[in-house]
């Protein structure tokens, strides 16, 4: 490790006198390389298939590695995040803003797009120009007096598919759940179409069901590859003992089980859980000589440390919910019920998929008037609930082609384990049943 300083104009290399922890575990936007691990081998099977024609989509829930993993397997990529309500129009008119090339969108229907692209930068241009000479297209000049971009029409995907693959990068999508049932169906059916242009995209999401794509549009079957990407225990274990090696640190065997137990398959959890754990030991850089962790009261305060940096982000998840909840004068308390059943379900069954059918069944003994369809139909309203005005915050996700509800960010099952809280469900079942008393409130389920 060293640091680059600048002395009179000259970039001087002076290397640290030491590692830090936090150089090696912890949440990170770049890679820890020196407690990055290749889980199952996935790096190696998923280059593989980068040098096949084929889309690959990559599905995990929230901090599992996805972005390292993105990072370290496609450097050079066309990275486009989706946020709620973002549209496939959104998407290409993010990717190619990035080569420097303005989408203008007239008219879209199915895979068809009627609209214009232009030039905004020298780059672009050059892409622009290198597909004029390959399609064989007519060639547009343009006045050295003036800064004028120069646009060419287009009528389908092929075009924007071509300007993707002469910009030799990879287009990737990430936080693909984020987008609305409806524009994953159209983005799957055109991922059909840019399959068959030769353009091949990586999908990157939170999403429970196998195949999810394929489920969406049979005529991907065999055109797109999906990798889960999971943490076995043992994987889990090896992150702990690449970085302890690294920073000449032995965790006891005991307190990894706790740090395994706790994070609940998600190595983001986990790396934040090492940190604060050889904070409470007093540990901030690599030791002269090999140093054991033993005590379990520097977990359990690591711990504590961690659920209550937490409070104050699933707090405002449940204020934001309850406000949600609170502007629907017409609800006799569906919401707070399905809440209630869902944030006090089993870990494995938040992990693994709560169905629709549970949720209802308890939601109806606690409240008869609650009907299926009904409970249906407010879980799917759950996440536009959820999010921010930024479009982000999804915390737990429902599945309309399963009917299942997953636990999209595994810190809300961390948190729950280490705080007593104190949800406003109840309030607003109270509150409902007093409006339900109230002849001039109006009401729909």
């Amino acid at each position: 490790m060293f640091i680059n300083l600048l002395v009179g104009g000259i970039i001087v290399v002076s290397f640290k006198e030491n590692l830090s922890t936090d150089e090696v575990f912890g949440i990170s936007n770049e890679i820890l390389t020196l407690s990055y691990v290749d889980r199952g081998n996935l790096d190696e099977k998923v280059q593989r298939f980068l040098q096949r024609r084929t889309h690959l989509a990559l599905r995990g829930e929230s901090k599992c590695g996805k972005s390292w993993f993105r990072q370290k397997n496609i450097a050079d990529a066309l990275v486009v995040q989706c946020r709620y309500k973002k549209t496939v129009v959104d998407i290409y008119t993010d990717a190619l803003s990035q080569l420097g090339i303005r989408l203008i969108i007239e008219e879209t229907t199915g895979s068809n797009i009627k609209g214009k692209v232009e030039a905004s930068t020298s780059i672009g241009s050059a892409i622009l120009a290198k597909i004029a000479v390959k399609l064989g297209l007519e060639s547009e000049s343009k006045s050295e007096q003036t800064e004028e971009m120069v646009g060419r029409d287009i009528n389908d995907l092929r075009y924007i598919a071509e300007i993707i693959i002469n910009s030799g990068k990879r287009l990737v999508i990430e936080d693909f759940h984020y987008l609305s049932v409806e524009e994953r169906k159209i983005f799957s059916y055109d991922l059909k179409t840019l399959w068959d242009y030769g353009c091949f995209v990586v999908v990157i999401g939170v999403w429970s069901q196998n195949n999810m794509l394929i489920y969406l549009n049979a005529d991907l079957s065999g055109r797109i590859k999906e990798f889960s990407i999971y943490w076995s225990d043992e994987d889990l274990k090896t992150v702990i003992s690449k970085g302890s090696n690294a920073l000449n640190i032995k965790i006891a065997d005991s307190l990894i089980d706790q740090l395994v137990s706790n994070c609940f398959g998600n190595v983001g959890i986990l790396q934040q859980l090492i940190l604060l754990t050889l904070d409470e030991a007093e540990l901030f850089e690599k030791q002269n000589v090999e140093v054991a962790v033993t005590d379990a009261i520097n977990f359990s305060n690591a711990a504590q440390v961690y659920a209550d940096q937490l409070n104050a982000l699933y707090q405002q998840f449940a204020k934001t919910v309850s406000y949600g909840i609170r502007r629907r004068r017409d609800s006799t308390g569906i919401y707070a019920h399905a809440m209630a059943v869902i944030v006090d379900a089993s870990d494995e069954k938040l992990i693994n998929g709560l169905d629709l059918d549970e949720v209802f069944r308890i939601s109806h003994q606690r409240q008869p008037r609650i009907l299926k369809n009904n409970m249906r139909v407010i879980l799917t309203k759950l996440e536009e609930l959820q999010v921010d005005e930024d479009g982000r915050g999804l915390v737990i996700a429902f599945n309309e082609s399963t009917d299942e509800i997953t636990a999209v960010d595994r810190q809300l099952l961390f948190y729950r384990r280490h705080l007593t809280v104190n949800w406003p469900w109840e309030d607003l079942i109270a509150e409902a049943e007093r409006n339900q008393e109230d002849p001039n409130q109006s009401r729909l389920f």
